[in-house]
């Protein structure tokens, strides 16, 4: 939103506000203590994506934040402004964080970008200069990106920026003002998806008359944004969700994925644990992405670093929230304690990050039937302490096993602290099933111009299908594993795959920005039928991006078609 604040709680008022009132229809436990968050690693939700580790001009620059750094958020997508842009947001004195000059930083880190078409004017609110000129710069700015033929990870133009207060009149009706920029949009890039209408604040009437008006002119965006900035409005997004899904099928519409370009607020930012009450409704009720809204300094990530690259308090939320793996399991709230979890099968960990209120609370977690009759437990806190603190480490707060019985645990959490965060780790006694993870799975991968599927045949219960684009930089079809290895040397990638054409099919493979080779896969019984085939990849210590492509610049492009399921290295 980057705009001009009228009215800014302090901190303490902020926490007055919420914990001691009535917000969004969330009530505050009369007694802070005795919450319980319960946990069901049985109920699966979703592969594991990091829905909410987005951010809007998280990026900086092309080192700012570096990529070592974004590296373990595993970030999904960020929104970043046009190409050229001359915006000066928040106080800065030059423009920054220009979507094309940022672009391969992005890449590097395994995430996607929009681009925020209105961002190349220099002020916020923007000021409007007429349909000629405006035509002009979403001229060049279409353009450069086309010129970019590196660029791959550009998902969506967003026409417009909360044109629920920012449109100028002058220009006419914001409707037919969407039409026109969207009909120009489309006259040159007819490839990328359109995002939007990018409303402040969601609103039924608004969303109902703009997708009406969008359906009858044949200008549907192709992802659905709205922002959610309100304080402790958390409880809001899931009625959200099913009012915008009420009206696709009162108009008919097919199902578009949702993404929240901004989302907390200017007065609770740097609050880990409302972060965490984010996360958990976006995972819960079906965002596809989320992005930190942008209320201060450009490039740190929205405060999950400081000005000079160092990790706050907030950092190690996202962090322990980008380790999550598998997939997303069920968290029920109580109150205000809540959470997101998440199960890897292959290693046999559980990750939960909870918060959300002070005093003795529980957390129960059950379906813990294949880690044996005890398990070692680890609980882990991040402090409140805002964006402008580095927090060098976390701290723990305990370290124990605890016998299983009937595949439960009770986990006390004693004198917690409503601003913080906290992780508890579960694994079976003596650790993990690995020592370092060795199986990644497509679907918890960044997935670029495919889809995601369930199968029962499937190591995960997903595979990633549809990988059938290759020529142009925009859909060229390719997953992305960021990938975490203890040492460096040559390791065997096993590749699960599927490939129903009855020939043999090839896919592009790179990592860590090196040269292209191929790899071949033999028909296998049919679709959703996996085979293995297995690779040598060189490998550095720590993370690595390995690319499995149909199509990918540099790369004169695959055959025939193949699914991914997971990939292993051993």
């Amino acid at each position: 939103m980057h705009r001009t604040v009228k009215r800014a709680l302090t901190r303490f008022s902020v926490l007055a506000l919420a914990f001691g009132a009535v917000m969004a229809g969330t009530t505050a436990p009369a007694g802070a203590e005795g919450l319980t968050l319960n946990v069901d690693v049985g109920q699966v939700v979703r592969p594991a994506t990091q829905v909410a580790s987005g951010g809007l001009y998280g990026v900086g620059s092309d080192s700012q934040p570096s990529t070592d750094m974004l590296l373990p958020l595993n970030p999904t997508s960020f929104t970043q402004p046009a190409p050229g842009t001359t915006h000066l947001g928040n106080g800065a004195t030059e423009p920054c964080c220009d979507s094309l000059e940022v672009g391969h930083n992005i890449t590097r880190a395994g995430a996607q970008q929009f681009i925020r078409m209105p961002d190349i004017y220099p002020s916020f609110p923007y000021r409007w200069q007429g349909w000629d000129d405006w035509e002009e710069k979403v001229t060049t700015m279409v353009n450069d990106r086309l010129e970019a033929t590196g660029t791959t990870n550009v998902h969506g133009w967003e026409l417009w920026n909360e044109p629920d207060w920012t449109w100028d009149d002058a220009a006419g009706s914001f409707h037919d003002g969407w039409t026109r920029t969207y009909e120009l949009v489309r006259s040159l890039d007819s490839v990328t998806p359109i995002v939007g209408p990018s409303y402040a604040q969601y609103d039924h009437d608004r969303m109902l008359s703009f997708m009406t008006h969008a359906r009858d002119t044949g200008t549907l965006p192709d992802v659905i944004v709205w922002h959610e900035l309100d304080d402790m409005n958390w409880d809001a997004f899931d009625d959200h969700v099913a009012d915008y899904r009420a009206i696709e099928a009162q108009l008919g519409i097919s199902p578009r994925p949702i993404a929240i370009n901004e989302y907390n607020s200017y007065n609770q930012m740097d609050i880990p644990s409302v972060a965490l009450h984010w996360m958990s409704v976006f995972e819960r009720h079906g965002a596809r992405e989320a992005h930190r809204a942008y209320w201060f300094e450009a490039g740190t990530f929205d405060g999950l670093f400081t000005l000079d690259d160092q990790p706050t308090a907030s950092y190690w939320l996202y962090r322990w929230y980008g380790a999550m793996t598998g997939n997303i399991v069920e968290t029920v709230p109580n109150s205000w304690i809540d959470g997101v979890a998440s199960y890897d099968s292959s290693r046999k960990i559980v990750n939960v990050v909870f918060g959300g209120d002070w005093g003795d609370n529980t957390v129960n977690v059950e379906g813990l039937g294949d880690l044996g009759s005890s398990v070692d437990v680890r609980i882990l806190y991040t402090p409140g302490s805002g964006r402008h603190t580095h927090v060098p480490s976390p701290t723990v707060v305990s370290d124990t096993t605890m016998a299983v019985s009937g595949g439960r645990i009770s986990v006390p959490v004693a004198d917690m602290d409503a601003e913080g965060a906290y992780q508890l780790l579960i694994t079976p006694e003596g650790g993990p099933a690995t020592s370092w993870q060795q199986v990644y799975e497509a679907e918890n991968a960044t997935v670029v111009n495919a889809d995601t599927f369930g199968s029962g045949n499937a190591s995960n219960g997903y595979y990633v299908g549809r990988i059938d684009n290759s020529g142009d930089m925009r859909s060229d079809s390719f997953v992305d594993f960021t990938v975490n290895i203890p040492e460096a040397r040559s390791y065997t990638m096993t590749i699960r795959y599927a490939n129903g054409t009855g020939a043999t099919s090839t896919h592009g493979l790179a990592y860590n920005g090196g040269g292209w080779s191929t790899v071949s896969y033999a028909p296998t019984a049919g679709w959703g039928q996996f085979a293995t085939t297995s690779v040598t990849v060189d490998l550095h210590a720590g993370y690595n991006v390995i690319r499995l492509a149909k199509g990918s610049p540099y790369f004169d492009g695959g055959t025939g078609y193949a699914e991914l399921d997971s990939i292993t290295l051993s």
